[in-house]
């Protein structure tokens, strides 16, 4: 049996695109043939991705900031302008800062509120708005973190909102699948990202060390005994969103070289 992704032509929107995971997201869907539409709040980054990413297919980048729902409803306006729909949306977020629970604000939780559980849940409805008026389904993957299962101190605000896709992934499984469309989520665990270097620095800082002296401890707890990397998490990505996972919706993936402890 010959496997296909059939993501040729399709229709992908990744958020948080200019660096990172969501950049690396990008970069798989176009190797598969897909036209894909990424974003950013920094007109700059986005420019500068946006660029590299057009030697691998069809791109284009839309400006806006996920915290904000006049952005969102834009965001989504300009993908189907550039794409004459959407098959498959890819939510990406930055992180809050890092931070115990007893260091944040008031503002600091309104802001990660805002970002970790309104903006997708107000953009998977957009989205799912326009895959239903086209009667085509889709797919839906939402990027979370392993700590919804296993909360990390140094990074309170992350563990306890990100919760909040795991809720809104299984509800949206049961209520848009009967319409087609698939809603998955996966868990990263330590990727090679600039936020993995924020919350080493922070760790070293609380503990006298260096941040290669955290991140060598770190590895060492990991199974696979190294942090992944953007390329291998996109795998995860790309294959929750195309015919590959076809009889896949509600899951939640870890993708954390083994880190996690817990059962379920």
């Amino acid at each position: 049996m010959t496997l296909s992704t059939g993501l040729s032509g399709a229709r992908v929107l990744v958020t948080a695109a200019s660096q990172g995971i969501g950049f690396g997201a990008a970069r798989a869907f176009l190797a598969e043939g897909a036209r894909v539409v990424v974003n950013s709040s920094n007109p700059e980054r986005l420019a500068r991705a946006t660029r590299t990413l057009s030697a691998d297919g069809e791109v284009h980048g839309v400006v806006a900031d996920l915290r904000e729902r006049a952005d969102l409803d834009r965001l989504l306006e300009e993908t189907v302008g550039h794409l004459g729909g959407l098959d498959i949306l890819v939510y990406v977020t930055g992180s809050p800062r890092p931070g115990l629970y007893m260091e944040q604000t008031f503002d600091d939780w309104d802001a990660a509120a805002r970002l970790l559980v309104v903006s997708p849940a107000y953009l998977a409805r957009n989205a799912a708005e326009s895959m239903l008026s086209r009667g085509r389904g889709g797919a839906m993957v939402f990027l979370t973190s392993i700590a919804i299962r296993e909360p990390i101190p140094t990074i309170a605000t992350s563990s306890v909102c990100r919760i909040a896709v795991a809720g809104l992934v299984r509800t949206l499984a049961r209520e848009l699948g009967p319409k087609g469309i698939r809603v998955n989520g996966i868990l990263p665990g330590y990727i090679r990202t600039d936020r993995l270097d924020e919350v080493m620095a922070d760790a070293a800082r609380r503990r006298g060390t260096t941040a290669e002296q955290e991140r060598a401890a770190l590895e060492r707890e990991i199974p696979l005994g190294r942090v992944g990397t953007p390329e291998e998490l996109a795998r995860a990505v790309v294959f929750l969103g195309s015919d590959l996972s076809a009889y896949v919706s509600g899951a939640l993936l870890p993708v954390d070289g083994g880190l996690l402890r817990s059962v379920g």
